[in-house]
């Protein structure tokens, strides 16, 4: 099975940045239009596009929302998923009516555990939880905050309530670009039998190459945001590795 690398589009006050660990005063602006990163991801092959509305994860309701359509009508072949502010079910239909195939969902998801369990039933096959997470212990409110929720228990649970995947980040190590955490993405994969997509310290071809490795426990997807955008990373050339190594598995 080929690990799909997907890119990430971060969305603050309409323009593409990264931030370093979270915090929204180390920002990066990289495209002043998010939809010219996402053609330019489109183009390099990629198969899915991983958008953050920062905003609105901060606000708790959608900011950018006119970038994300955007970028969703110019590209329905690609299936999109967002996160950032979801926090309650209209948002949920407003996003998938306007074409995007998952939302993820995060601090809610912690906060409210019954609200993932009703929107799995009401958007069956739509519905990712992020967990963000700092020594195995799960952040919430944009990473301002650690909550006591173990990551495994909290990914087992929402497994038994129907999510369609779990986005893993490990905190310490996103935007840093000092390498994946794949020893904690296995052992929260070999926890549950859901999917698991990686996200946090991608760095460059060696990170992909750790992961292809592991794609066996439940890992199907690597999310990569300031690799490839400072160049770490070549986009194109790690999709194109992971489909070489997932022909050998």
């Amino acid at each position: 099975m080929s690990l799909l690398v997907i890119p990430a589009i971060d969305i603050k006050d309409g323009k593409c940045v990264r931030l370093r660990q979270g915090q929204m005063d180390q920002v990066t602006v990289f495209d002043n239009r998010p939809i010219d990163a996402a053609s330019r991801w489109v183009k390099a092959g990629a198969r899915r596009l991983h958008l953050v509305d920062l905003n609105g994860a901060r606000d708790g309701k959608p900011v950018n929302e006119d970038a994300i359509r955007e970028i969703v009508e110019a590209f329905p072949k690609v299936p999109v998923q967002i996160g950032g502010g979801i926090r309650d079910e209209e948002t949920i239909q407003r996003y998938l009516d306007i074409g995007v195939r998952y939302v993820i969902l995060g601090t809610k998801a912690v906060n409210a555990p019954h609200f993932v369990s009703d929107v799995c039933a009401e958007f069956p096959g739509h519905i990712i939880v992020g967990l963000d997470a700092k020594d195995g212990k799960v952040a919430i409110d944009g990473w301002s905050k650690l909550s006591g929720h173990d990551v495994i228990d909290l990914a087992k649970k929402f497994q038994d309530e129907g999510v369609d995947a779990i986005i893993y980040t490990d905190i310490g190590r996103d935007g840093m670009l000092t390498g994946v955490n794949v020893d904690a993405t296995v052992r929260l994969a070999n926890s549950i039998s859901i999917p698991v997509i990686a996200s946090g310290g991608i760095t460059n071809l060696d990170d992909i190459r750790h992961l292809c490795k592991v794609t066996d426990h439940g890992i199907v997807g690597a999310i990569t945001g300031r690799a490839i955008y400072e160049g770490t990373l070549d986009f194109a050339e790690a999709q194109k590795l992971a489909d070489e190594l997932g022909k050998k598995t």
